[in-house]
């Protein structure tokens, strides 16, 4: 048996002790192990999975693992038949050639590819070009009528090109009353500022990094902007979108307004008061040349059918891809993922063994979606909240776990969120087992909420929780591990260093795969159907 198999096989031959006799519902809750995980981890996250990038030879290394280990658990096919959804993707890859010319104020200057910016296109396009755009800079770049708020009012930005701040304008402010204060709205996200600018008939959008406001330095964004860059394939080329869109680097961004004769601060301030454009006299040109091919990749979905309404789903989700590699890198080519989302998708792995064990199923059916595609702008579970296998009427709410607590057991626990939806009431039920308390997240500013697969599913109306690990820690020893490893962690989020650490201390991952757990659980085994609070900015749509 040679090393790939081998790994493999070790995914797949951990559920059959689960499985192997039933258990209580606290039997199984305990049964949640750290060594398992470690296990999971180490496998999914090995050299030969090959960083797990969609439509590669390590995408199918992963599924056929998790068809195996579904298999064995006794879970069903959640795809009429197969575990598996066919997600049709678009795959773009920008070549490296590329400069970005500014020219005005009796001066040209050249910015260059991954060093000052990087550009590319979602169009489904060998060629796109901007020659001698008009600059606008379009403040936060958003258009929020429920905020009152519009940078693009008074202005024709068709054919030119905006540039645009990271985040939204509550975070720079912290002022409460402004969208919501120094917590993130989806107006904040680079998704949405790209989508903005296409509706406004932009010719290109270009986003200004910052590390804080972004909360991820520049190289995440050369990490996870070159190469290839997928989509969902659209008939007519994704025409709708900007012909180029991308990032440009703090200091390439002074120097354009230094060109122009302005300070960015200046700007940057101005823009967090109120709406603001301001055409800067420069134009733009910019040639983006791309190889480009359709392809197929895949979600997989399993259910656990329910005892008694098994139409009804709880669904779990997580995503089972990373970035895949880079053969360009010195050294090490693989960006691993192991934490992200290798912890993920054995913490999924886990509670799926923990539920086929239990001597009596849940009510209500539970369906896992591992998704596919979420480093791409969580293109998996926006293709299946487009395309749902079980009517979302049918669908009770979602959970989603994505980079897994390695710190330590915490004596809080953070919620994404706090305060969007009654699925909270549940997780508190499950929080207090444990001594814990719900927190909101440090950084709300990072917009975690709208970061990972369970966003798609709030925005069609399925109440969504997303929580784990805590800022706490229970006693001085796990204290001092934290804050020996955080930095690293920090250090490695999209890097080629997130590799599998044995020494990683899972226990406050069990501590998060319980409450996850038990969560399932309580609302798969009822018959309530949990709300978006008041506050909150989804609501149920049937």
């Amino acid at each position: 048996m040679n090393k790939s198999i081998k790994l493999i096989s070790m995914c797949c031959t951990l559920a059959v002790t689960c499985a192997a006799s039933a258990k209580t519902f606290e039997q199984a809750y305990q049964g949640i192990s750290a060594s398992k995980l470690h296990q999971h981890v180490k496998t999914i996250s090995s050299d030969e999975f090959e960083g797990r990038l969609p439509t590669s030879a390590g995408e199918k290394k992963v599924l056929d693992c998790l068809t195996r280990e579904f298999k064995t658990a006794g879970w069903q096919p959640g795809n009429n038949g197969s575990f598996l959804q066919p997600v049709e993707l678009a795959e773009v890859t920008a070549l490296a050639e590329m400069k970005l010319t500014i020219k005005g104020k009796g001066k040209s200057e050249q910015f260059n590819y991954v060093e000052d910016m990087v550009l590319g296109t979602s169009r489904f396009s060998e060629l796109e070009q901007i020659k001698d755009s008009e600059i606008v800079f379009v403040g936060y770049g958003v258009n929020a009528p429920e905020y009152k708020w519009n940078d693009y009012e008074g202005i024709d930005v068709k054919g030119k090109t905006v540039v645009m701040l990271v985040n939204d304008p509550g975070f720079a402010s912290e002022i409460p009353s402004l969208f919501t204060g120094s917590a993130m709205t989806y107006y904040g996200r680079w998704t949405y500022k790209y989508e903005e600018a296409s509706r406004q008939g932009a010719a290109a959008a270009i986003i200004v990094h910052e590390t804080a406001p972004a909360s991820y330095g520049w190289s995440v964004v050369t990490n996870s902007w070159t190469g290839p860059q997928y989509s969902l394939y659209r008939e007519d080329g994704n025409k709708g979108r900007v012909q180029i869109e991308g990032w440009l680097s703090l200091a390439s961004t002074k120097a354009m307004f230094a060109q122009a004769g302005l300070d960015f601060t200046t700007y940057k301030n101005k823009a967090m008061q109120g709406p603001i454009s301001k055409p800067l006299g420069l134009t733009a040109s910019a040639t983006v040349k791309s190889t480009v091919k359709k392809s197929s990749s895949y979600n997989f979905i399993a259910t656990l059918p329910g005892s008694e309404t098994p139409d009804e789903h709880v669904l779990l989700t997580g995503h089972w891809d990373h970035i895949g590699k880079n053969d360009d890198l010195p050294g090490d080519k693989i960006y691993n993922g192991a934490h992200d989302n290798a912890t993920g998708i054995g913490g999924i792995i886990e509670i799926a063994n923990a539920l086929s064990s239990l001597d009596k199923a849940p009510k209500r059916s539970v369906t896992v979606i591992a998704t596919t595609a979420e480093e791409q702008g969580l293109l998996g579970s926006k293709y299946y909240a487009q395309h749902p296998v079980y009517a979302l009427n049918k669908t009770v709410g979602v959970l989603n776990l994505d980079s897994l607590n390695i710190l330590g057991k915490t004596k809080d626990l953070v919620v994404n969120g706090l305060g969007k939806s009654e699925m909270e009431n549940y997780l508190k039920v499950a929080a207090n087992k444990q001594n814990r308390v719900l927190v909101k997240e440090t950084n709300p500013g990072a917009g975690s909420y709208y970061r990972s697969d369970h966003f798609n599913f709030a925005k069609v109306g399925v109440p969504a929780l997303y929580a784990g690990g805590g800022g706490k820690p229970v006693d001085a020893e796990t204290a001092a591990y934290r804050k020996a490893t955080l930095p690293k962690m920090r250090k490695c989020y999209h890097q080629a260093c997130d590799e599998y650490n044995p020494e990683w201390d899972f226990s406050g991952a069990i501590q998060d795969l319980q409450v996850t757990f038990d969560v399932l659980y309580q609302v798969a085994d009822s018959e309530d159907w949990p709300q978006w609070s008041k506050s909150s900015e989804f609501q149920r749509k049937n």
